[in-house]
């Protein structure tokens, strides 16, 4: 035999060997009516495909614009970050040529986009993030192609395609977010550009094209942010399936001075528990393994799993498509691409506090809303559609992680992109439904009435376009619409009836005052958002900090403390003896002027003999009064916070001095300026007590 004869032979042999050794190791794809096969789903509900390949491939996202018309991302550089002008990215619209419910046809919107991740509609054309832009695109000539491609916002991380600016969310403020991971980014808009760039060093996102108004947002979501008909962001962040952004970012920054902005609160009560029906794949075994092993030999008390726990949450949604039984409203359905799962939860307001619990549903206490024995099921997101189904994209690859994370040996034996030509896209729907996206009216062309009676409808997806349509062109016709639907029990719509007016400088004082009266929570919560803009209303909204919904408490002493007033101090002081035990609640009193300041320290001395118990919760408060006060560097404020804390009696003072001294010194080392002689003096005054 030649030597190129023994060469080739080798060559063969080698490469047999390694692709049996895949193929051992790792499952081929299925094509979708196999992989569909292999999905156990809740007994009453059915699963449909929606879209496959070759339309569509590498889905991450899909939007219905304000016809039905479906657009799809596709992310076929995952997980490798492209070379510059490379990406390959397409945005796609998925058509449905003969009505029956199946995609058949797609049109290529718009392609060569590196990172591309969310899509949502926009003044008909599309609004796509793709670090470190957001986009704007439109197709102008009517070819179904974008012939207009508009750099709105740039500047955002862009170094981890598992970490980039996603998930555009239109909220009922008329606010646009999205989720950032709490990357760090300077970010500029196009519009303004004599802006100062906004660090989002720890936090998301959000944005008012109408109002030119972009800034933080809190929350450090990865890829899965979703809001409540009232406005409250839930988000997932890979191991932690499901996080509620308990307080927004505009009020921890109101003073800027909180020795902490974290605002994530982890809601779910069963924490990293998940049913799923795949084993896990050779490389996380493998890996799971040698970790653990050094572990012990490092005789850490640590453990890794490599299955039955969330290590890839992604896509969370809160379902309001009217479409489901009435149980599922208002559920949250979260994907694991590592699981190759759908895990649903309930959201329970929580006694204890202002925020929500996360908790199985009784009849999936071991199972989960869905489950596959395919292992290259991905769901990475859902969508609510224009017939109120849920729409889950599956991203479909053989390998869904990271290449950093893993091994050099196992990634030898593995191809992160197989299947990039491959990707799925599903409707869930009740048992005995059928689709009915071609029964949908063209939004575009409803007259003012009509198009205001859509947000009245079960369907968020119908009200949300309708209160985006508005929003883009706001006629004057669409106030009187507006204001008599403002005034009705019916509380989603009325909501966003109110922001609506608001946004259009229409709403009036006595339509906010009615809605602060409403039998709902929800509403009720977000008239004291609207009410910050009445100085007249500071009573009002000083009433509803003991409102029997810890919700709309919580809103209440936030939107109080814009008022630097004697009374919202009085207001702050009694809301915090009456809640100061709960963080949240403390949190928002201390995210104030009037919740932080000597001033309050005195009322709660004199009026609530504050100091005389040195509970655990009174010790976080002071000394966080202590930092902040130190923080803002003002002399006088510092000195008056001093006199109180050197003028209470001497066992009080030895209880109270330890933290009061702590907080203050931490908060004068964050202070820009340094502090005076004056200053000095009285710290050592008071250390020497």
């Amino acid at each position: 035999m030649t030597r190129i004869a023994t060469s080739l032979l080798a060559s063969t042999l080698l490469t047999w060997g390694l692709s049996s050794c895949q193929n051992d190791k790792y499952a081929d794809s299925l094509n979708p009516e196999a992989s569909m096969a292999t999905f156990s789903i809740h007994e009453g509900f059915d699963i449909q495909l929606f879209a496959a390949e070759p339309h569509i491939k590498d889905p991450v996202d899909l939007v219905f614009d304000e016809t039905g018309a479906a657009y799809a991302v596709e992310m076929p550089d995952y997980p490798y970050k492209p070379e510059p002008g490379e990406g390959r990215g397409v945005i796609k619209k998925l058509v449905d040529t003969d009505g029956d419910g199946t995609i058949d046809s797609s049109i290529v919107f718009a392609e060569g986009i590196a990172d591309a991740t969310s899509l949502m509609p926009w003044k008909g054309g599309l609004l796509v993030t793709a670090a470190p832009y957001i986009y704007y695109m439109k197709d102008l000539d009517g070819d179904g192609k974008a012939d207009s491609k508009e750099q709105l916002f740039s500047g955002f991380f862009e170094n981890n395609s598992e970490a980039q600016i996603t998930n555009l969310r239109l909220g009922i403020d008329n606010w646009i977010y999205a989720a950032n991971n709490g990357q760090r980014g300077e970010v500029t808009y196009s519009e303004k550009p004599e802006a100062a760039a906004l660090n989002l060093q720890g936090a998301d996102f959000r944005f008012r094209l109408d109002k030119e108004k972009f800034e933080k947002e809190s929350g450090t979501a990865q890829f899965g942010m979703t809001f409540d008909n009232w406005g409250n962001k839930f988000f997932t962040q890979n191991t932690l399936h499901i996080q509620q952004a308990v307080i927004p970012r505009r009020y921890l920054e109101r003073h800027g001075h909180l020795s902490s902005m974290s605002v994530n609160h982890n809601i779910s009560d069963h924490d990293f528990e998940m049913f799923q029906m795949t084993p896990p794949p050779y490389w996380r075994a493998e890996r799971t393994m040698r970790r653990n092993k050094q572990y012990q030999e490092q005789e850490l008390d640590r453990v890794e799993h490599a299955e039955d726990y969330f290590t890839g949450a992604s896509g969370g949604i809160v379902y309001n498509g009217g479409a489901f039984p009435e149980e599922f409203s208002g559920n949250v359905f979260t994907g694991d691409v590592a699981g190759n799962l759908v895990h649903r939860d309930l959201l329970i307001p929580d006694s204890q506090g202002p925020t929500q619990i996360a908790r199985r549903p009784t009849e999936e206490k071991d199972r989960e809303f869905i489950a596959a024995t395919d292992p290259w099921f991905r769901p990475v997101g859902f969508t609510v559609g224009p017939d109120g189904y849920l729409y889950l994209v599956d991203f479909y690859r053989q390998h869904i992680e990271t290449p950093v994370s893993i091994p050099d040996d196992l990634k030898e034996e593995m191809d992160f992109m197989n299947g990039e030509d491959k990707g799925r896209i599903y409707r869930i729907l009740p048992k005995g439904k059928s689709a009915q996206l071609n029964t949908l009216p063209d939004f575009s062309s409803m007259d003012a009435a009509t198009l205001v009676r859509q947000l009245e409808h079960e369907n968020g997806w119908r009200r949300t376009t309708a209160q985006r349509l508005i929003l883009e062109d706001p006629k004057q016709e669409y106030i009187p619409f507006l204001k008599s639907l403002a005034g009705q029990e019916l509380p989603e719509a009325r909501v966003l009836a109110l922001y609506l007016l608001a946004s259009m400088d229409a709403l009036t004082q006595e339509l906010v005052s009615d809605a602060l009266q409403s039998e709902h929570a929800g509403v009720r919560k977000n008239a004291l958002v609207l009410a910050e803009s009445y100085p007249e209303m500071e009573a009002a909204i000083a009433a509803r900090t003991t409102d029997p919904s810890t919700m709309v408490s919580l809103q209440a002493i936030l939107s109080l403390g814009n008022f630097e007033s004697s009374f919202a101090r009085e207001k702050m002081a009694e809301s915090l003896m009456d809640k100061g035990d709960n963080k949240w609640f403390r949190m928002a009193i201390l995210s104030s002027n009037p919740g932080s300041d000597p001033e309050t320290l005195e009322i709660l001395d004199k009026n609530h003999a504050f100091f005389d118990d040195p509970e655990s919760w009174k010790m976080d408060y002071i000394k966080e009064v202590a930092h902040i006060q130190g923080a803002k560097g003002n002399e006088e404020a510092i000195q008056s916070y001093v006199e109180l804390l050197s003028s209470l009696p001497g066992k009080t003072l030895e209880n109270w001095k330890p933290v009061g001294l702590d907080g203050l010194k931490a908060g004068l080392e964050r202070s820009s300026d340094q502090p005076g002689e004056n200053v000095s003096s009285l710290l050592s005054l008071l250390e020497s007590k």
